[in-house]
C-alpha cells in the first residue's frame, strides 16, 4: 500500500467543517472512479505536534504507484466534477505540505 500524506491549515479555521465535507466529497468522488482506496482526516489535538507541519492531516491510501499515478492523471486536467469538487478543498486551504510513504518491508524488497 502507498499513504499520500498531506498536511495544511486552512486560511480561515471557522471553515473547518465546510472543509470536512469538501474533502469527503472531493476523495469519494476519486474513490467512486478507482484511483484510490480510501483516506482519512484527523487535526491535531490541543496544538500538540510539530508547528511545521499543518493543523489537518490526510492520509489517502492507493494500492500501488499505478493507481497513484491514474489519481494524478485524473486530476491534473482540471476538468469536470474533479475540478469542481478539488477547488472547493484548495481556495480554503493553506500551508500544503506533502509527502508518500509505503508499507516497509514492501514486497519489491523481498525478505532476507
Amino acid at each position: 500500500m502507498n499513504y499520500y500524506h498531506i498536511w495544511c491549515n486552512l486560511k480561515d479555521s471557522h471553515k473547518d467543517l465546510e472543509f470536512s465535507k469538501a474533502l469527503d466529497a472531493y476523495l469519494g468522488h476519486l474513490k467512486s472512479i478507482g484511483v484510490l482506496e480510501k483516506w482519512t482526516l484527523s487535526r491535531r489535538k490541543f496544538g500538540f505536534g510539530p508547528q511545521n507541519l499543518g493543523e489537518f492531516h490526510i492520509v489517502i491510501e492507493m494500492k500501488d504507484l499505478a493507481q497513484l499515478d491514474a489519481a494524478f492523471g485524473v486530476v491534473a486536467k482540471r476538468t469536470g466534477e474533479t475540478e469542481a469538487r478539488h477547488h472547493d478543498i484548495y481556495t480554503i486551504v493553506a500551508d500544503f505540505q506533502s509527502a508518500l510513504y509505503r508499507d516497509f518491508p514492501d514486497p519489491e524488497r523481498g525478505q532476507p
